[in-house]
């Protein structure tokens, strides 16, 4: 049975699509940076670099437009560069499921992601490895765009970040090499590291200007609503990408087989038990966001302006996760297996 074979409930989304005015700019120039790093087959890369995709599979997926629905916010330098950063991660997931995941090569994967490791410096201006691939020389790239100098304490914090996503997939790797389904209790953390969502407050400051203020960022109430948001994303893209990774590429880490498994039930009854715990964790954003948030901001003193940076980081968020929802539902990165649930 297949996802798209079960009746599905709604995911629920109630912040409305915004779409960057720049879209068509970004759409103009998709393509040239991840020529210039060897991404694309017949790019400017050194000819031994191999290249991730094809022009027309790397033009399905639409990233330009996941860049402009998910940051409308931001302005067009800051879109540029959160565009190129969601290229690299694209372009990773794609090569390392082709490289490693579908040959099963664990040592390879080991390799291949202790040198990255080794590009993740959060030393400004510090020597890097010289690239043998172009996930490599994406990355090296980015180091050198990635912390404009209002931005500049999130070095440390952004590249640890992308340092749980490349270990996420040696784990997922190990995961599938042993056929080790998760446990539903232990999954949705581990999918905030494996979806690189700990990345995602970053995209949201860039694109609004806007941060947390520091007399709050650490509370409860904080750090359970930045949970919640992370897990929106990520397990909703489990749902979306359930034929393409569970079917195509024989993957163990994906929510609708954590769910089935965990509870001891069909996919008939799995998939919609996953879709309404995605819909929880969104209920869950928004409880905190309308109840608990406004009660800690009162006693924290937060002044005007505290207040209203929080206030443009939030709506920032809801635009984020609006995006995200429109792109599962209509790239054709996943229309292959159709849309997994209504749009």
């Amino acid at each position: 049975m297949t996802v798209r074979a079960v009746e599905l409930p709604r995911l629920w989304m109630p912040y409305p699509l915004r779409v960057n005015p720049y879209l068509s700019a970004l759409h103009e120039e998709s393509e040239s940076w991840a020529r210039e790093m060897g991404m694309l087959a017949g790019g400017e890369g050194p000819p031994d670099h191999r290249p991730v995709w094809t022009r027309s599979t790397f033009h399905a997926m639409t990233v330009d437009q996941l860049t402009a629905w998910t940051l409308p916010d931001a302005s067009l330098a800051d879109l540029r560069l959160n565009h190129r950063f969601n290229i690299w991660a694209l372009a990773w997931d794609d090569y390392f499921a082709s490289a490693f995941k579908q040959t099963g090569d664990l040592p390879g994967a080991l390799v291949f992601t202790a040198r990255l490791h080794a590009f993740l410096r959060p030393e400004q201006g510090a020597r890097l490895p010289e690239p043998t691939n172009a996930v490599e020389r994406g990355i090296a790239d980015l180091q050198q765009r990635l912390f404009p100098p209002r931005l500049a304490h999130w070095r440390h914090e952004f590249n640890r970040a992308l340092a749980k996503y490349i270990d996420a997939g040696v784990e997922e790797l190990s995961n599938s090499r042993s056929g080790r389904i998760p446990h539903l209790i232990d999954y949705a953390p581990f999918r905030r590291e494996s979806f690189a969502a700990y990345t995602a407050p970053y995209s949201v400051e860039l694109a609004t200007g806007a941060r947390i203020p520091e007399q709050i960022r650490n509370s409860r109430t904080v750090r359970a609503l930045l949970d919640a948001f992370m897990d929106v994303m990520g397990l909703a893209n489990d749902i979306a990408s359930y034929e393409r990774e569970v079917n195509e590429e024989r993957d163990v880490n994906n929510l609708v087989l954590v769910v089935g498994t965990s509870l001891g039930i069909t996919l008939h009854d799995a998939v919609p038990a996953a879709l309404n715990l995605v819909n929880a964790r969104l209920r869950d954003f928004e409880h905190l966001r309308q109840s608990e948030l406004p009660l800690l901001v009162r006693r924290s003193g937060l002044d005007h302006e505290e207040r209203a940076e929080l206030e443009t980081w939030l709506h920032g968020a809801e635009g984020f996760l609006a995006g995200l929802h429109a792109w599962y539902t209509g790239a054709p990165r996943y229309a292959s297996s159709d849309a997994p649930y209504p749009t």
